[in-house]
Parts: structure tokens; C-alpha cells; sequence
């Protein structure tokens, strides 16, 4: 997939999720900041991310993503 494929596909579930506009969201922006996640919602889209994507994700790794930037950039270069 593509950069734009995954960011797509991020901002859709980041939608849905937390109920906002899908053209609101931006490389930039940040889970807690901008859509008010919590520590159970970065763990259950974390979990959506690896089924979705079928990329397992370490807790350290996944702990460092604060915005859509990162998780799209994380799951282009983690690819198979």
C-alpha cells in the first residue's frame, strides 16, 4: 500500500472511532491532543491497526506513535 492508501485507511477508522470528519484529520494530527484518546483507546486502535494491516505492533513501538503521521509512516515502512 501506499503512503495515501494507509493514511486513507487510518482517517476512515479514526472516523469512525471517535466520531469526527475524516477531512479533519491530518498527517499532523495528534491522538490525545486533537481527537481526546485515552490510554484504552490508543490500545483498541492499536489492536484495529494490526488487524487491519496484519502487522503486529510492540507495545514499545506503539507507545512512541502520537499522531497519524507516525502510524502511517510506522505501517508503510513495516509492510511484508
Amino acid at each position: 500500500m501506499t503512503e495515501k492508501e494507509v493514511f486513507d485507511k487510518i482517517a476512515n477508522l479514526l472516523s469512525e472511532r471517535f466520531d469526527v470528519e475524516q477531512s479533519s484529520i491530518t498527517m499532523d494530527t495528534d491522538f490525545q491532543n486533537d481527537l481526546q484518546a485515552d490510554s484504552i483507546d490508543m490500545v483498541e486502535f492499536e489492536l484495529e491497526l494490526e488487524d487491519d494491516f496484519g502487522e503486529e505492533m510492540p507495545d514499545e513501538e506503539a507507545a512512541q506513535i502520537k499522531t497519524v503521521g507516525q502510524a502511517v509512516k510506522y505501517i508503510t515502512a513495516h509492510q511484508q
